[in-house]
């Protein structure tokens, strides 16, 4: 593929996952027209949020930073406004897709994904919505902080939304910042890799969550704070290289070990990679290009399996087609939607290295018998 083909390929990507959702939000008919695919019945509770929150943190980048004119120019505007539509309706309490910010503890993650939106796209999804909607979406975001997240990567939930707070100019929780981050600190493993918790998964959870939220909520907060300022080095040499082991994950082929939970997020997977290749923080042995082009391969393995969207165009469970039996208790259709953070790159303008020419990624190289760098672990 050339480069223009690529990008061309990430927005169809985009497109076939955020028209049919942003638009039955717009008109105010998700509830009506988004299946609910699952194994509980509880998840009606809880899956349009998910949808929308994870859809946003996805794509935020590409609607901040995308290009302002020609056809993608165009289409991108489409997309901003459909965006501050879907916040509007979301956080309106009069509105029937009026989402739930405050019933159980799912909440708490959703919103977090929806804050962490904002916190990358704040002036086209904060600072261009309408006063009404700047006032639902803080109450909104505020109805999550009278219960406690679980002691796991969930602390970096209730710290995300501290972190729109802060960038709306709004009263925000500095313990519960402080206690995510030094919490995490202590649930350092090794190499670039945080535990879970007390105890270390092998699973995809320092992709989804952990150290993508960790980056983040240090780049725009640790001027607020000697103890975080002196951290951010540290994280950011190990989302480096973490980094560096996600993508040499990826194999000749496009596919990636099937362990852990929550794997139907599929190529959410590695929401850090493209979080690091987004933020211009790739080790330097590691081209821009190649990134681009083993993601693409990753994408259109899972993306093109017959099955992946249903007739209507929503995701279905599964890692790669359709796969109901690999979906936990806590998945719905509206959780799948993480998979979209694969497309942070999109923010990158086209003119930038990411998008420009052909490389191959190191496990293709190395299958092939050429030259590869040497990895080490970080010490």
């Amino acid at each position: 593929m050339e480069r223009n083909d690529d990008r061309a390929y990430w927005l169809h990507i985009m497109n076939l996952m955020a028209k049919p959702l942003l638009n039955a939000l717009a008109k105010e008919q998700l509830r009506i027209q988004m299946p609910l695919e699952g194994q509980t019945t509880d998840r009606q509770r809880f899956s349009h949020l998910e949808a929308f929150g994870r859809l946003a943190c996805g794509i935020a980048p590409w609607i901040e930073h995308g290009p302002t004119d020609g056809v993608e120019g165009e289409w991108r505007e489409q997309y901003a406004s459909l965006m501050r539509r879907g916040i509007e309706v979301a956080t309106n309490p009069k509105s029937p897709d009026y989402m739930n910010f405050s019933d159980g503890e799912q909440p708490i993650v959703d919103a977090a994904f929806l804050a962490h939106a904002i916190v990358r796209a704040p002036k086209e999804l904060f600072t261009k919505l309408s006063p009404m909607a700047k006032q639902n979406l803080i109450e909104a975001l505020q109805m999550t902080k009278n219960r406690k997240p679980f002691f796991n990567n969930w602390l970096l939930f209730s710290a995300m939304i501290e972190t729109a707070l802060f960038i709306m100019g709004e009263s925000w929780d500095r313990m519960r910042v402080d206690y995510a981050l030094k919490q995490h600190e202590q649930w350092y493993v090794g190499d670039g890799m945080y535990s879970d918790g007390p105890q270390f998964h092998m699973d995809y959870y320092n992709s989804f969550v952990i150290q993508p939220m960790l980056v983040d909520i240090i780049k725009t907060l640790k001027s607020q704070s000697a103890d975080w300022d002196k951290m951010a080095p540290k994280v950011d040499r190990r989302a480096k290289r973490f980094a560096t082991i996600q993508e040499r994950m990826i194999s000749p082929e496009g596919a990636f070990p099937v362990v852990g939970r929550s794997i139907v997020y599929r190529m959410g997977a590695f929401q850090h990679l493209a979080q690091m290749a987004l933020q211009h923080n790739l080790d330097e042995r590691l081209q821009p290009a190649q990134v681009r082009c083993a993601l693409t391969c990753v994408m259109k393995r899972m993306m093109e399996m017959p099955a992946t969207f249903d007739e209507n165009g929503w995701l279905r469970i599964g890692f790669c087609g359709h796969q109901p039996e690999l979906g936990e208790a806590y998945i719905s259709t509206g959780s799948l939607y993480l998979c979209a953070t694969v497309l942070l790159p999109l923010g990158l303008p086209e003119q930038d290295p990411f998008w420009q020419g052909q490389a191959e990624w190191t496990s293709k190289k190395a299958w092939c018998g050429k030259k590869v760098p040497m990895d080490q672990a970080l010490s």
